[in-house]
């Protein structure tokens, strides 16, 4: 099954065994000749090697935007409507190979990039393509010889830093609007899964004018960094964890950069003692939103990571919600079936085990799942855990923490 979308990726999306940056609508190399390698963490095969950027490269990337933002600020919102509408249709087009290429880098389940990412990103760009037709400025009468003309204008270039837990929709949330207003970009995926973004760049080349979309990979320390710092950008939006957010923030203060973030944050769900009253669809759509905290495996910021059940209820519903929990699917994230797949990488899977554990050390203790899920021989290098759950007091330091990941309760 992963032979098959692996070639299918490479032969209906032209995917080279080496990608390098894509700056004014063509791939360039990276200036210091630098590559990592992308593995999936269905089996760790590996996909591509990918441009280890520097802030060199950043530069680049910002000379072939910075040449592109006049003209495409110009254009008239009617054009820059029918440019998006094209990106979707092409997208569109490529549904199947953009949801492939999602599930082997993330390790999502292709019933969620099939039905849900993929679909979901095509119509962000339909949606900001009808935003902008109706986008007007204002006119205000201060009094009988003055009035005050409100513009909206484009800023220029903006910098744009997505995650890992969802590729292409993140990609499709930050590129869509800023394009939609006459914005040029230089956007960088998370490193563990920059494939759908180059896929991207590949099926959208001979739409969109060079050097409107430029798209730099690299580690977020060095790469992230130099573009969150560059006086050349008129705006950063940023889309991680907190800690990451803070440090972005930092570096665009340094020039009075405006921030856009999103990030993290610690999501209970709170079950009081009448959602038992009645066995009925009330308490069948709560065991339900406990169990939500496995959607997407967990990697999502308001995935409900932990839940705080009332002491007269405790035993019988979570005796409820662990059942429920344990029904979830885990398997091959390319098996239509399969409701949870592999983690994102490697390194994010040893984090969720590890505070799991932490968690037993602290007296938490583990109803269900919480190890590593081996699904065949062929495929024991999977970053999969079956979904767990810890029940621990208020007072143990593990329920307060923040997770993303399969998470824990």
């Amino acid at each position: 099954m992963f032979q098959q979308a692996i070639d299918t990726v490479r032969a209906k999306g032209h995917a080279p065994s080496r990608y390098g940056n894509f700056i004014g609508g063509r791939w360039v190399e990276p200036i210091r000749g630098e590559y990592f390698t992308d593995h999936s963490p269905i089996n760790g095969r590996q996909l591509a090697e990918i441009a280890k950027s520097s802030p060199e490269d950043v530069e680049a990337a910002l000379d072939a935007a910075h040449r592109a933002k006049e003209g495409w600020a110009r254009m008239a919102p009617a054009e820059r409507a029918k440019i998006l509408n094209c990106v979707a249709d092409r997208l569109e087009e490529n549904l199947e190979l953009l949801a492939l290429a999602e599930t082997m880098d993330n390790g999502k389940p292709i019933r969620e990039t099939r039905g849900a990412d993929v679909p979901l990103a095509i119509d962000h760009f339909r949606y900001f393509a009808g935003c902008v037709r109706a986008e007007e400025g204002a006119i205000s009468t201060i009094d009988d010889k003055t009035i005050a003309y409100h513009f909206r204008e484009p800023l220029g270039v903006v910098g744009q830093i997505i995650p890992w837990n969802f590729p292409l929709l993140m990609a499709a949330w930050k590129i869509a609007p800023a394009l939609a207003a006459g914005n040029c970009t230089v956007i960088k995926p998370a490193s563990q899964t920059p494939l759908s973004l180059l896929l991207f760049a590949e099926l959208t080349a001979d739409i969109l004018p060079p050097g409107v979309v430029n798209i730099v990979t690299g580690p977020g320390a060095s790469v992230g960094r130099a573009i969150a710092a560059n006086p050349r950008i008129a705006k950063v939006s940023f889309t991680g964890e907190t800690t990451t957010g803070r440090q972005i923030m930092g570096y665009a203060a340094e020039h009075l950069i405006p921030q856009t973030m999103e990030l993290g944050g610690k999501s209970p769900n709170i079950f009081l003692a009448d959602v038992m009253n009645e066995d009925d669809s009330f308490l069948d759509k709560a065991l339900e939103g406990f169990a939500l905290f496995a959607f997407n495996k967990g990697e999502v910021c308001t995935c409900p990571s932990r839940a705080l059940v009332h002491e007269s209820i405790f035993d019988r519903f979570v005796e409820r919600a662990v059942a429920r929990v344990g029904a979830i699917r885990v398997g091959d994230p390319l098996d239509p079936l399969t409701q949870m797949g592999a983690q994102a990488s490697e390194d994010q899977l040893h984090k969720i085990l590890g505070y799991i554990d932490i968690g037993k050390q602290e007296g938490a203790e583990c109803l269900t799942g919480g190890q590593r899920a081996v699904r065949e021989a062929s495929s024991t290098t999977a970053s999969s855990s079956s979904p767990p759950c810890l029940s621990a007091t208020t007072r143990c330091g593990f329920s307060r923490r923040r997770f993303l990941g399969r998470s824990c309760r």
